[in-house]
């Protein structure tokens, strides 16, 4: 006696199958999106930002010259500059 299969062993197999072809090439609706929160938002900028400080040159050469020129001539240093600086100096270090 021979005994031949009629259906498959699992018979929701053909529609599973069908269903995973369709489901490879569906477009989806929706688009990618993405969500950062406060802290990686900080991080970027002081990456960035650390970023930019190393590319900038540490000496204005252009500032150097421009004060050189200032020191040179006798009438530029007189109280109200002195005064001025000093306070720029305090005021830098919160004194």
């Amino acid at each position: 006696m021979v005994i031949n299969r009629l259906d498959g062993i699992n018979p929701l197999q053909d529609k599973q199958a069908a269903q995973r072809s369709q489901n490879k090439y569906s477009v989806r609706d929706t688009a990618d999106s993405i969500n950062l929160s406060d802290e990686a938002r900080e991080l970027a900028e002081a990456y960035y930002a650390s970023q930019v400080a190393k590319e900038t040159p540490d000496v204005r050469a252009d500032k150097i010259a421009e004060i050189k020129e200032k020191i040179k001539d006798p009438s530029y240093i007189n109280s109200a500059v002195i005064d001025t600086v000093a306070n720029r100096i305090m005021d830098a270090y919160g004194i």
